[in-house]
């Protein structure tokens, strides 16, 4: 069992809940994540989702952005077993609340 914590963001000009929980093996990782779901469109439609992974002890991990601008994505490399084992737990809860918060899950 782990404590997941509630909290707000404020994501282009619109409030969301996020959820965050702490993932610990050898490295510990924070991960947070948070949407108001489907709003019916593109970005002027208001639907906002926000994720975030972050160190918070002994995690070997790079994050590169991608683009000029960092606007065209992200790639992340992680060194370790531990840190294969806690991304994985990380980006299952970052979806797990992704769903619940879409309210309509997709394949």
């Amino acid at each position: 069992m782990f404590a997941v914590t509630e909290g707000t963001r404020r994501i282009g000009g619109t409030e969301i809940s996020t959820y965050t929980r702490e993932i610990v093996s050898a490295n510990v990782l924070e991960a947070e994540a948070g949407t108001n779901g489907y709003q019916g469109g593109d970005t002027g439609h208001g639907s906002r989702t926000y994720f975030r992974i972050s160190d918070e002890g002994g995690t070997d991990i790079r994050v590169r952005p991608l683009g000029r601008c960092g606007d065209e994505g992200f790639e992340v490399t992680l060194g370790g077993d531990c840190e294969l084992e806690t991304i994985i737990t990380a980006l299952k809860f970052i979806t797990r609340v992704l769903e619940d918060g879409a309210k309509e899950v997709r394949d």
